[in-house]
């Protein structure tokens, strides 16, 4: 079973509609007794940085998030500011992060060419450093972009996919072990995205 976590922000019924065409069993849920039972993962996020940690917080399940995925090492996916959430905390705001990642969470630069927010549909890039889940990308994918802020990982081996905006180049995908954060909106991007929530499921599209 999957676990999308429900703190009320986040685009968790497309996500779970994705699972569910995917045949892959998941249920949008803030029991701490499922979350027990869970065999991988996902923590969605969108809007400002703040509101999703304080959102988290409510929910009273951080405890219960650091014993599954960093004790216990089971699969975890950050998606959007779900992805933000992994590191020490963002220049959007004031609140920390859950720190499981070495992260800073940086604003695009305010320049005459660059709108922000970026939203758009992007190629991305693999690195040298690579978990599973992207084994079978194809050097054509692209995902859908929405951010104004964008991830800045301390550690290049922790960047596992990279997109350019504007001449800036970030990191759109990030991992260590079993934690990994996407920038990107994978429900938004079509059989790209349903390809990597495939792998991230354990089945094939």
């Amino acid at each position: 079973m999957i676990v999308i976590i429900d703190y009320k922000i986040g685009n968790l019924a497309a996500i779970a509609n994705m699972f569910n065409r995917l045949g892959a069993s998941c249920e949008i849920t803030a029991d701490p007794e499922k979350i027990k039972r869970a065999e991988k993962i996902v923590l969605p996020g969108n809007g400002a940085f703040d509101a999703c940690m304080q959102g988290l917080h409510a929910t009273g399940l951080i405890h219960l998030l650091n014993e599954r995925v960093l004790r216990e090492k089971i699969p975890f996916l950050g998606i959007c500011v779900g992805a933000q959430m992994l590191g020490h905390g963002s220049e959007e705001g004031n609140e920390l992060g859950l720190g499981w990642m070495d992260i800073r969470v940086k604003r695009f630069p305010v320049l005459p060419n660059l709108r922000v927010p970026h939203m758009a549909w992007c190629h991305v890039k693999k690195t040298v450093s690579q978990n599973p889940i992207f084994d079978t990308l194809s050097e054509d994918a692209r995902f859908y972009f929405i951010h104004s802020y964008y991830l800045s990982p301390a550690r290049t081996e922790d960047v596992l996919l990279t997109a350019n905006y504007g001449g800036i180049e970030f990191a759109a995908a990030v991992g260590r072990g079993n934690v990994m954060g996407v920038q990107f909106h994978p429900e938004k991007s079509h059989r790209f995205g349903k390809q990597l929530l495939a792998e991230f499921a354990g089945r094939q599209s």
